[in-house]
């Protein structure tokens, strides 16, 4: 099974090779089969990537608008023709099952291209204001280079969650996506070209930890982007600092998901379920602290574990899988660690926490795992695990489990479940996070703002919002008569 590119990078409309670049390969984590052979960016390559975006810029942003967002829209109909072939990439690239990147990889890239390409006409307008004789008027205006930097879950989506504000505003980009993920983002540079996009708007480098710094810290970004850890962000915004550079921080987290002893048990387990196994675990949003009202504790740890035990495990191409590999060796092996932790530490182990027995040994698999008898101070409660480990907690009342939600550095994310309406919108204000949900879990439609607070990181993806961090302000004030000066 073999997915190589034409070469490592997509730059100024075209595939660009540097075979002194260090090597790397991507693989296949069902099987451990090398499924292609990369070459991290050389400085010269980054060099070649940010002069093609600066130079195609200018022109692209004298454009109208309208005429940016028909191109963005071509791509979306582009991605939704060939969805079953970037799904099938998007599986080989992270292993999710095909199942799950069929219907939330591409379709929410293309989501991004349509809405962003069809909101472009209005939502890039200024404001009138009226000062008697005279006025003033604002504009909104690109960035210039902006830089994104992807994390390896959701690498498609990412690339065009970045992609579309910054291009539709007017700035040019370059994309870096993860290392472990590193094909999707070339096709969807591919696919732009294709819609029209002018050669060197939108740009993707292959690197790893090094080449990060040479992008955020070039004089010719203006912008960067970057979905990642929180150790990752906050060595990414200090580098950006030191050059007064725009940034947009998407970040980890340890979300809360209250459940209320009056919710409706299906969907609340379902929300838990999919707010912890989906994507095996990889999601940064993730309920990963489930908190659950003790009057229904033990009828809602009984069906978790029986809807728990029958999730399909095995072969991301067969569509009747629901839980594939976990993305690399290095993150079983993190998650692996944090199970025998949260063992150690006097954590119930409920269901999972071991090797599915259907699967390749050379894939990277792991049961979905349920922790019962969670206390707060628990490092598997305390700290990202970033794989399929639910943590179920008890709590007494609304007043104490408010306060234990927000008890941690992170602030992503949160969910309450409760029949309860009045309090469900209580709690909602209370919890410090910046994306929330009631009666469901990790939805994200791109109508909506996306992003967190706290150590989660700040700005928003998608959603009206999000053109306010692809642009900047420009004030023009109209003087309507002569100048009076004392002097």
């Amino acid at each position: 099974m073999k997915a190589q590119p034409p070469a490592s990078h997509f730059i100024d409309g075209e595939y660009v090779e540097d075979t002194a670049g260090t090597p790397f390969d991507s693989i296949y984590p069902a099987t451990g089969e090398v499924i292609a052979r990369l070459h991290a960016a050389t400085p010269a390559i980054v060099e070649k990537a940010i002069a093609a975006a600066k130079r195609a810029q200018g022109e692209w942003a004298a454009l109208s608008p309208m005429a940016r967002g028909r191109i963005l829209k071509r791509a979306a109909e582009i991605m939704r023709e060939r969805n079953r072939e970037l799904s099938e990439l998007e599986t080989l690239d992270t292993g999710k099952p095909i199942q799950e990147t069929i219907v939330a990889d591409p379709t929410s890239g293309a989501d991004a291209f349509e809405f962003f390409g069809g909101v472009a006409a209005a939502a890039l307008n200024g404001d009138y204001i009226p000062l008697g004789g005279d006025f003033a008027f604002t504009k909104r205006v690109p960035l210039g280079v902006c830089v994104g930097i992807g994390a390896w879950n959701y690498p498609q989506q990412i690339a065009c969650w970045k992609g579309a504000p910054a291009l539709v505003a007017g700035n040019a980009m370059v994309f870096k996506p993860s290392e472990n993920t590193p094909l999707g983002a070339l096709k969807i540079a591919e696919i732009l070209i294709e819609a029209g996009l002018p050669k060197g708007l939108y740009n993707v480098i292959q690197g790893d930890r090094t080449t990060g710094p040479l992008l955020v810290n070039h004089k010719d970004v203006a912008k960067v982007s970057l979905t990642g850890s929180v150790e990752t962000g906050k060595k990414v915004a200090g580098a950006a600092a030191s050059s007064l550079k725009h940034v947009t921080m998407e970040l980890g987290g340890k979300s809360p998901l209250i459940v209320f002893d009056d919710a409706d048990l299906e969907s609340a387990i379902g929300g838990a379920m999919l707010g912890n196994f989906y994507s095996t675990g990889q999601v940064c949003s993730n309920g990963t602290r489930v908190f659950v009202q003790k009057g229904i504790r033990d009828r809602f740890l009984s069906r978790l574990k029986e809807r728990t035990e029958k999730i399909v495990i095995g072969d991301p191409m067969d569509e009747a899988t629901q839980l594939g590999p976990m993305v690399s060796r290095a993150q079983l092996d993190k998650v692996f660690s944090y199970i025998e932790r949260g063992k150690a530490e006097g954590a119930t182990l409920l269901t999972g926490g071991g090797i599915p027995n259907n699967v390749s040994a050379e894939g990277t698999y792991i049961q979905p795992t349920v922790f019962a008898d969670v206390t707060d101070e628990m490092t598997i409660c305390r700290e990202e695990i970033f794989g399929p480990v639910m943590c179920v907690l008890d709590f007494d009342n609304e007043e104490e489990v408010i306060a234990r939600a927000n008890g941690t550095e992170f602030g992503l994310s949160a969910g309450v479940f409760t029949s309860d309406l009045t309090r469900a919108h209580r709690v909602v204000d209370q919890l410090e996070a910046g994306t929330l949900w009631i009666n469901t879990y990790n939805l994200a439609p791109v109508e909506v703002p996306f992003g967190g607070s706290k150590q989660s990181g700040f700005g928003r993806e998608n959603s009206l919002a999000a053109l306010n961090h692809y642009t900047e302000l420009k004030s023009v004030y109209v003087a309507m008569g002569k100048v009076e000066a004392p002097y």
